[in-house]
C-alpha cells in the first residue's frame, strides 16, 4: 500500500480530472484503472485513485523515481495519442501536477499515512496556488502552522506537497492531501467559525491567505491501487 513520506525518495504526482456527469465520472474511474492495471513503465513505483464525491472528477496520486521518467512517458506514443486524448473526451479539465512531499503530520493514534481502498478514510485534496515569491511561507503555514490540527476531532493525517511543475495550472502551488475519519467531521471542522477558533488556526488561515491566490478542492473515496513488482531483494 502506498505511503506518504517527506524523505525525497520519489517524485510524487497527482493528476487531477474533472467532469460533469456521474457517468462520466465512471468512465473516467474505468479508464484510470485499465491505465494503472497495465503500468509498466520505466520509473514508474504506484498509482492510486480516488473517486470524487463533492464533485464529479477523480484523482490519481502516483509515485515515480524521477522526474526523467515521467517525461519520458509523458513523450511516449501511447500518452500523446490515446490516454491524453481519451481522457480529454470525458473531462472537463486536467491537472497534472508534479510535486514534493515536504511535510506530514499525523493524529497521535495513527501510525503511518498509508492511502489504498481498503481503508475507510474521507480524503481531502486542496491545490493552492501560491503569490509570487509566496510559496516558502504557505508550504510553511500549510504545514507546520497546522500543528493544531492533531488535536481536532476527526482528523487523521495531512500532508503538503510542493509544487515542482504543472501542466493545466499556471504559476507557483502546493497540495494538501489530507484524510478524515469520515464526512461528518470534515463538515464539521469547517463549520466552526472564526470567533469559535483558536488562535492557532486564525494565525495559520491568515498566512495562508496572505501567501496564496486561489483555493481549489474536492473530497474523494480511493477506489483503487497498484504497485510495480518490487525488484528481488528490495522494497517498494
Amino acid at each position: 500500500m502506498p505511503t506518504f513520506a517527506a524523505d525525497g525518495k520519489y517524485l510524487t504526482v497527482l493528476n487531477l480530472f474533472t467532469t460533469d456527469t456521474d457517468e462520466k465520472q465512471g468512465k473516467l474511474i474505468g479508464a484510470m484503472r485499465d491505465v494503472v492495471d497495465n503500468a509498466a513503465y520505466p520509473g514508474w513505483i504506484s498509482s492510486t485513485v480516488h473517486s470524487g464525491k463533492e464533485s464529479p472528477g477523480t484523482a490519481n496520486f502516483i509515485q515515480w523515481r524521477s522526474g526523467e521518467d515521467l517525461e519520458a512517458r509523458y513523450a511516449g506514443e501511447e500518452f500523446k495519442h490515446r490516454t491524453l486524448p481519451l481522457f480529454r473526451e470525458i473531462t472537463t479539465s486536467i491537472k497534472l501536477l508534479q510535486t514534493d512531499v515536504v511535510y506530514t503530520q499525523r493524529a497521535p493514534e495513527q501510525t503511518e499515512i498509508e492511502i489504498g481502498p481498503d481503508r475507510d478514510d474521507f480524503t481531502v485534496i486542496q491545490v493552492i496556488g501560491a503569490t509570487e515569491g509566496g510559496l516558502d511561507d504557505l508550504v510553511e503555514a500549510l504545514g507546520a502552522g497546522h500543528a493544531w490540527l492533531r488535536d481536532v476531532p476527526g482528523y487523521r493525517s495531512h500532508t503538503v506537497l510542493r509544487g515542482r511543475a504543472a501542466r493545466g495550472l499556471d504559476g507557483p502551488f502546493a497540495v494538501v492531501y489530507s484524510q478524515w475519519d469520515d464526512e461528518a467531521s470534515f463538515a464539521a471542522f469547517r463549520a466552526v467559525s472564526a470567533d469559535e477558533q483558536s488562535a492557532e488556526r486564525r494565525a495559520a488561515t491568515e498566512r495562508v491567505e496572505a501567501s496564496s491566490t486561489f483555493h481549489d478542492w474536492n473530497t474523494y473515496q480511493v477506489v483503487h491501487t497498484r504497485s510495480a513488482a518490487a525488484p528481488t531483494g528490495s522494497a517498494v
